[in-house]
């Protein structure tokens, strides 16, 4: 299992420069984690630059995989990894949810770079 950010899954979904990266954890999207901060910021994303319908679709292939809700503990454990790794609130709960469920987390946000447990896909520049 993996756990793909947000920024994999917009590239996966508008062919991105990195879309072939990112590919082969969606070869199996029902091997995927996904919490529900980042079906939050996918919907906010792909409603902002295409439409709802679009947005909507993206969540049902999320739906595909396993979704994790936000829970007291993943909550509380990304209070403490935030403050520790310096993390925003979303990318917090992000990194918690791959931590709690002992999964990688594959991204190219700067953010996670150093961290454990992260499938770093650098852009280049």
């Amino acid at each position: 299992m993996v756990l793909v950010d947000t920024c994999g899954w917009i590239e996966w979904l508008t062919d991105g420069f990195f879309a072939d990266k990112y590919e082969p954890y969606f070869d199996n999207i029902a091997s995927m984690l996904v919490p529900t901060s980042v079906q939050f910021e996918l919907y906010k994303w792909v409603a902002r630059h295409n439409t709802v319908q679009m947005a909507l679709e993206a969540i049902a292939l999320t739906e595909q995989a396993l979704v994790i809700p936000l829970t007291t503990d993943i909550a509380l454990f990304a209070a403490d990894l935030a403050s520790q790794h310096k993390l925003s609130f979303a990318d917090s709960i992000i990194y918690a949810t791959a931590q709690s469920h002992t999964v990688d987390l594959a991204t190219s946000d700067v953010h996670f770079e150093t961290l454990q447990n992260v499938i770093f896909i650098k852009k280049p520049g």
